[in-house]
């Protein structure tokens, strides 16, 4: 379906189920470069299982219009702000990656929109190396390479994928191919300059589920169970043998994880 938010068309997944705001809201937010279809198997399920599901794309990415946000905070006060558009007063926000500090900072900039936290291939910091930001703002396809294979674990590469005839790498790619020029390097940057993980964590008061890739090599899960410190009460499951991309590499794992 199309939402308004601040003025801007937004192009939002709803796990293949018309949205229904008077069920549970659960809201899934992608990583740096990518767009909704992270979640086409997650969300089907939550969406016929009693969930209202909302996957965004967010501003300037896939199929919604306007420019690219600048800084986590900017992404946070949008998703709160995508609430409001859905008719939705509060939501379960599971986020992967540069999503997953988005929904950690909307959890603490706006405490009384979020009913709980799961937190994808997370980490306190998210330091972007030099090189892959340089080749990000040159919309250098070695950026495209780069994310995609320190982003998939190893089975990755050698096919991996569940559904037959489906290439996890190849696919990776399409999607990062697909961006608007400008738009990765800009995610990459506010996940390499935001600080405030830690302190976010701190005052977070919803349930929070930490997921990690057991071998992902763009947050490492040691990074992880450091920001799972800082969050009270937190939980954390680490997925043997995946990458940063748990969602395409494990994602019965990962399923079974949200669920639980």
């Amino acid at each position: 379906m199309k939402l308004s938010v601040n003025g801007a068309e937004v192009f939002v997944a709803t796990g293949g189920r018309e949205f229904d705001k008077s069920l549970p809201a659960v809201v899934f937010i992608h990583g740096a470069g990518f767009d909704h279809s992270t979640w086409a198997l997650h969300t089907r399920w939550f969406a016929h299982h009693g969930f209202a599901v909302l996957a965004p794309d967010l501003p300037g990415h896939g199929r919604s219009t306007g420019p690219s946000l600048s800084s986590i905070a900017e992404m946070a006060d949008w998703t709160a702000a995508l609430l409001g558009a859905a008719s939705v007063a509060k939501a379960h926000l599971i986020g992967h990656s540069m999503g997953s500090l988005i929904s950690l900072e909307t959890a603490a900039r706006h405490p009384d929109k979020v009913s709980a936290l799961s937190l994808i291939g997370t980490a306190a910091t998210m330091t972007v190396g030099p090189d892959l930001l340089k080749a990000a703002e040159a919309n250098d396809q070695d950026a495209i390479d780069m994310v995609s294979i320190w982003g998939l674990g190893f089975k990755a590469e050698l096919g991996g994928s569940l559904a037959p005839g489906l290439w996890m790498h190849g696919g990776a790619q399409a999607v990062l191919r697909d961006c608007e020029p400008g738009v990765l390097f800009k995610d990459l940057s506010a996940c390499n300059s935001y600080g405030n993980a830690l302190a976010a964590a701190a005052s977070v008061r919803v349930p929070t589920t930490l997921i990690l890739g057991e071998r992902d090599m763009m947050t490492p899960a040691k990074a992880g169970k450091v920001l799972a410190a800082a969050i009270p009460q937190a939980r954390t499951i680490v997925v043997p043998g995946a990458g940063h991309m748990i969602m395409a590499e494990r994602p019965d794992e990962l399923l079974a994880a949200l669920k639980g």
